[in-house]
């Protein structure tokens, strides 16, 4: 292990970090809020920290091997949701502890969405920008951001990349060079935020609200300038804009590259895992608008339409935005009948698509899954029959349908021992269940008492849910291999 690469490149993360507490001073400036003493402490506080860790080894040069790549991966997530939490403990304005303030910072950072904030509307807008902005940097990851800068801070970025990117199949890259595809995703990333936004202001969103929206929107991270989330709005214009870029947001970053380098649809067209990902959304959608409209929760077609696909999409991409019931007062995940919400929640697990922003376990790996299965009822009929598993017309090799069934073992187990510990800590069984499977799938909003906010749950629960958000966000792999002892043998 090269510890003293590891801490120079965390270092220089922290130092690159520590920009992002900039724009909110300027918000806080434009409004005139007087809320920049938080951001312009923290922001120096970060960056020394991050000048102590690398100055000392600025000439030490050496190329990150796949295990640092891992240790720098989990420490730095580790460091950044602590480094982000303190905004939240500096100002005034939010009153929030360390705890709290650790909870809401990972939660941005792994476009969780789960808030123990209360009244959003006593907080100043440089603190409201700032948890969207939270949300936006970690959608697609800092580390890959990073990796697209790496050539100015002369480390190789391929490492981090295969230990941060979301999926199964990790080495293939859109462009010859890590450099390059970095900097691919982030174009596209970009590009989508602004669309998004510009979507907002033209479905009647103010500016401030549209761009905030925006970034969380893209990042399927949930998080909202409202306690009402997008239910504040009231407006189904602003709910389809909402889903048609969520939905989009959980595609495969790849098929977005590839579409628009070859400038047609055929990369969406012939794609199995998008298939079936519509196929998942589309039949949650309709499930739910047939049973809210036959249960007559909405007494008109349309709306039960709307509200169906919005709920359908924000929660089965991992989005976590939420809407309200008939009165206008209340969260849907309080007011709904109980079998939508056990479906919604059970559709987070599969989330979005690999190499996407969303959570949960991913479509692929759902749907190979489902194909080993039925090759297992297939051997049971015929023994001697060689049935390989294709996507397309490849088949997998065995590696990677073997490393799919070690995923879903660890998700399962950590799901299970998070859950037990949740209980242990006086959490009821609907609490505990939902809200390990909203912050492992970085899902958000959970049911019963955390179907609003996460604030009237314990200390320890929080500490808790931190882990499972941090497991999920690193998909359980790369957080195991570090508690691994084979991984710190020579």
């Amino acid at each position: 292990m090269q510890f003293r690469v590891v801490i120079r490149s965390v270092g220089m993360f922290l130092m690159v970090f520590s920009l992002t507490m900039l724009p909110p001073v300027l918000i806080s400036l434009i409004y005139g809020e007087n809320a920049e003493i938080p951001f312009v402490a923290a922001f120096f506080l970060t960056l020394i920290t991050g000048l102590i860790c690398w100055y000392p080894l600025r000439k030490h040069h050496r190329d990150l091997r796949l295990r640092d790549g891992f240790v720098v991966v989990v420490v730095f997530w580790v460091v950044l949701g602590a480094c982000g939490s303190l905004p939240f403990i500096l100002s005034p304005q939010a009153h929030m502890s360390i705890t709290d303030a650790v909870f809401e910072s990972m939660s941005g950072w792994t476009t969780t969405g789960a808030t123990v904030i209360e009244n959003l509307s006593v907080l100043p807008k440089a603190v409201l920008w700032y948890r969207q902005q939270l949300q936006w940097l970690g959608g697609m990851g800092i580390i890959v951001l990073a990796v697209a800068i790496m050539p100015m801070l002369g480390i190789g970025g391929m490492q981090l990349f295969r230990a941060e990117t979301p999926g199964p199949m990790k080495d293939s890259k859109l462009t010859p060079r890590i450099t390059e595809t970095a900097k691919a995703l982030w174009y596209i990333y970009l590009g989508l935020t602004a669309a998004c936004a510009v979507a907002y202001v033209l479905a009647g969103m103010p500016l401030f609200d549209a761009v905030a929206h925006s970034f969380s929107t893209v990042a399927i991270g949930g998080f909202s300038t409202h306690d009402l989330s997008l239910g504040h709005y009231n407006s189904a214009a602003i709910e389809l804009v909402a889903s048609f870029f969520m939905l989009i947001a959980g595609f495969n970053f790849a098929l977005h590259f590839l579409a628009l380098r070859q400038r047609n649809i055929q990369p969406y067209r012939f794609d199995t895992e998008l298939r079936a990902y519509l196929v998942v959304l589309g039949s949650v959608s309709a499930v739910s608008v047939f049973y809210l409209y036959s249960k007559q929760i909405y007494p008109e077609f349309s709306q039960a339409l709307v509200h169906g696909i919005f709920q359908a999409i924000s929660v089965g991409t991992t989005s976590g935005f939420t809407t309200v019931d008939r009165s206008g007062r209340e969260s849907i995940m309080v007011a709904w009948p109980a079998f939508i919400l056990a479906l919604l929640i059970i559709s987070s697990f599969i989330g979005g698509c690999a190499n996407s922003t969303g959570g949960g376990m991913k479509v692929i790996r759902v749907l190979l899954l489902y194909r080993q299965g039925m090759r297992e009822i297939m051997r049971l009929i015929h023994p001697s029959a060689v049935i390989p598993i294709k996507i397309g017309d490849k088949p997998l090799p065995d590696p990677i349908v073997n490393a799919i069934w070690g995923f879903f073992s660890l998700y399962v187990v950590t799901y299970s021992f998070t859950s037990l510990a949740l209980l242990a800590t006086g959490l009821n069984l609907v609490t505990a269940f939902s809200a390990v499977a909203a912050c492992l799938n970085n899902l958000g909003p959970g049911l019963d008492a955390v179907a609003s906010n996460y604030a009237g749950i314990n200390d320890t629960a929080k500490w808790i849910l931190c882990f499972a958000m941090l497991a999920g966000r690193l998909e359980i792999f790369t957080l195991v291999v570090f508690f691994s002892p084979a991984f710190w043998r020579r």
